[in-house]
C-alpha cells in the first residue's frame, strides 16, 4: 500500500508518559487560545450586533438572514469534510495538494450555482429582495474552499494563537466595513460585501501564518480516501446547518421577513454563550479525540460532556429566564418581541453544545456515517415540528420545537451512536444530571428576583448574580472532583492521565 493511501489513518502520539504529557500540553495551550478567541470574537460580535440592530430595521435583518441561510448551508458542503480529513491524517502534507484541488473545484462549482440560482432561491425562501445579497455571498464559497489546507494545518498543530489573529483581523474588516456601508445606506447589502471582504483577508492570513502556498495536485488514491471520509462529514455538517436554518425558512414562509428579523435576533442572542463554548471546545476535542483512537473512551468523553454541560446549561437557563429584560436592555423596546423565541432557544443552546461534543467524538473515531444518520433524523423530525410550532404558537412555538426534538430524539440518538463507538451511554448520562438539575434549580430564584426589579437592567444584573451564586454553590464542588484526577496527574512531571474516573455525586 502506498504512503498516500496510508495517509488516511488517524494521527497518533508516541506511546508512554512523554507522548501523553506532550499532547496534554498542546491541548491545554490550544484550549486556552481557542477560548480566548471565542470570548473575544463573541464580545466583539455582541457589540457589533447591538450597533447594527439599532441602525437596521427588523426587515433588513430578515432579508440578510435569508441570504445567509443559503450561503451557510453551501459553505459547509464546499468544505466536503476535507479539513477534518487533514487534521486526522498521518501524513497530511502528502494529501494536501489533492485535497486543495478537490476543495477549490467544489467551492467554484457551488459559487457558480449559487449566483445563477440567486433569484429563484430568494423567491423560494420568501424574500425576492435577498437575491443580490445571495449573489454576493456566493463568492465566499470559492474562498472558503481555497483556505481548507492552511486552516487544517493550523488546527492540526494546535495553532489556536494564529487562528485567533486570523479571526480577529477578519472580524475587524467585517465590522468596520459593515457599519460604514450601513451608514451610507446600503442596507442588507452592506453585510454581504463586508462578509466577502473579510473572507478574503482570512484566507490570505491563513496561508501566511501556516507558512504554506497554494499547491494543487491529484492522486486518485488520496482523492478516493478523502472523499470516502469527507463526503459523509460534509453532508452531516450541511444537514446540521440545514436543521439550524430550517426554522429561518419556516418563519420566513409563514410569518414574513419582519417577524423573521425578530427571530434571527433571538437566535443570535442565544448563540452568544453557546457558540463561544462550542468553538472553544470543538477544535481541541477533535484533535485530542483523534489522537486517542483505541480503547474505551467512556471516561474522557463523559468528562468532556460534563464540563461542557456545566458551562452551557446555566448559560442557557439564564438566557431563557431573563429573555425579555436582556433583549430590552441590549437592543431596545422595538425588539422586545424577540424574547418569546429566546426563552426557548436558550434551553436549546445548552443541549446543542452537548450534542456537538458527541458529534466531535464520533468524527474523531471515524464514525462519519453515524453523525450523518443522526443529522438526517434530526432534520426530518424538525421540519414538521417547526411548522406545527410556528403555526400554533408563533415565535415561541418555533423555539420550543428545537428543544423538544433535541431532547427527545437527537440526544438519545447521539448517545446510542457514541456507545457503539466506545463511550458508554450510562457514563455520559451520568455526567449530565448534576448540571441539568442545578440549572433547573437556579431558575426559580432568578425568576423571583428579576420580577422584583423596577428596570430591565436591574432584572438582568440581579437575576444574573443570584443565578451564578446559586448555581456555583451546587456545581463547583462537583466540577472540582471531576478535574481532580487530571490536575493531580499534571502536577507530576512526565505524566498525563490516561483514563480518568468520572465524578458522580
Amino acid at each position: 500500500m502506498s504512503d498516500s493511501a496510508r495517509g488516511a489513518r488517524p494521527a497518533s502520539v508516541p506511546a508512554g508518559p512523554a507522548g501523553d504529557a506532550g499532547l496534554a500540553g498542546q491541548v491545554r495551550r490550544g484550549l486556552a487560545w481557542s477560548g480566548l478567541n471565542s470570548v473575544a470574537l463573541r464580545i466583539g460580535s455582541l457589540l457589533t450586533g447591538i450597533v447594527l440592530a439599532r441602525l437596521l430595521a427588523p426587515e433588513d435583518f430578515g432579508v440578510y438572514a435569508i441570504a445567509l441561510t443559503a450561503q451557510a448551508v453551501l459553505v459547509t458542503l464546499a468544505d466536503l469534510g476535507l479539513s477534518a480529513d487533514l487534521v486526522r491524517a498521518e501524513r497530511p502534507e502528502q494529501r494536501a495538494p489533492t485535497v486543495a484541488t478537490i476543495a477549490l473545484l467544489a467551492g467554484s462549482t457551488l459559487t457558480v450555482l449559487m449566483v445563477v440560482s440567486a433569484v429563484p432561491l430568494a423567491t423560494a425562501l420568501g424574500s425576492a429582495e435577498a437575491a443580490p445579497v445571495i449573489a454576493v455571498l456566493a463568492f465566499t464559497l470559492v474562498l472558503s474552499g481555497a483556505g481548507v489546507v492552511p486552516y487544517a494545518k493550523l488546527q492540526r498543530g494546535f495553532e489556536q494563537r494564529k487562528l485567533f489573529l486570523v479571526d480577529g483581523c477578519g472580524f475587524v474588516v467585517s465590522t468596520g466595513l459593515s457599519i460604514c456601508l450601513v451608514l451610507l445606506g446600503s442596507g442588507p447589502m452592506a453585510l454581504a460585501w463586508a462578509r466577502l471582504a473579510a473572507q478574503v483577508v482570512v484566507v490570505v492570513l491563513q496561508f501566511v501564518l501556516a507558512r504554506t502556498r497554494p499547491r494543487l495536485g491529484w492522486d486518485r488514491v488520496v482523492a478516493r480516501s478523502a472523499m470516502r471520509f469527507g463526503v459523509p462529514i460534509a453532508l452531516a455538517n450541511t444537514l446540521s446547518w440545514a436543521l439550524l436554518n430550517v426554522d429561518t425558512v419556516v418563519v420566513a414562509r409563514l410569518a414574513g421577513p419582519v417577524v423573521l428579523g425578530f427571530y434571527v435576533l433571538a437566535f443570535n442572542v442565544s448563540s452568544w454563550p453557546m457558540s463561544a463554548i462550542g468553538q472553544a471546545i470543538r477544535p481541541v476535542t477533535l484533535a485530542a479525540f483523534a489522537r486517542r483512537q483505541d480503547g474505551d473512551a467512556s471516561e474522557s468523553v463523559a468528562r468532556a460532556v460534563g464540563l461542557a454541560a456545566a458551562v452551557a446549561f446555566p448559560a442557557g437557563t439564564l438566557l431563557a429566564v431573563l429573555a425579555l429584560p436582556v433583549v430590552t436592555v441590549v437592543y431596545g423596546e422595538r425588539w422586545a418581541a424577540a424574547a418569546a423565541a429566546l426563552a426557548a432557544l436558550g434551553v436549546f443552546g445548552g443541549l446543542r453544545v452537548v450534542t456537538d461534543v458527541l458529534a466531535t467524538f464520533l468524527t474523531a473515531r471515524g464514525a462519519a456515517r453515524a453523525v450523518l444518520t443522526v443529522q438526517v433524523v434530526w432534520i426530518v423530525a424538525l421540519v414538521p415540528a417547526m411548522v406545527l410550532g410556528t403555526t400554533s404558537a408563533g415565535l415561541a412555538g418555533a423555539g420550543w420545537a428545537h428543544v423538544v426534538v433535541a431532547a427527545a430524539l437527537v440526544l438519545p440518538a447521539y448517545l446510542v451512536a457514541s456507545h457503539r463507538a466506545g463511550a458508554r451511554a450510562g457514563a455520559v448520562l451520568g455526567s449530565l444530571w448534576r448540571p441539568a438539575l442545578a440549572s433547573a434549580g437556579m431558575a426559580v430564584p432568578v425568576l423571583l428576583v428579576s420580577r422584583q426589579a423596577d428596570h430591565p437592567l436591574g432584572a438582568v444584573l440581579l437575576g444574573g448574580m443570584v443565578g451564578v451564586a446559586a448555581y456555583a454553590a451546587l456545581v463547583v464542588p462537583w466540577v472540582r472532583r471531576l478535574l481532580a484526577p487530571a490536575a493531580a496527574a499534571a502536577a507530576v512531571p512526565g505524566t498525563a492521565p490516561d483514563r480518568l474516573p468520572v465524578a458522580s455525586s
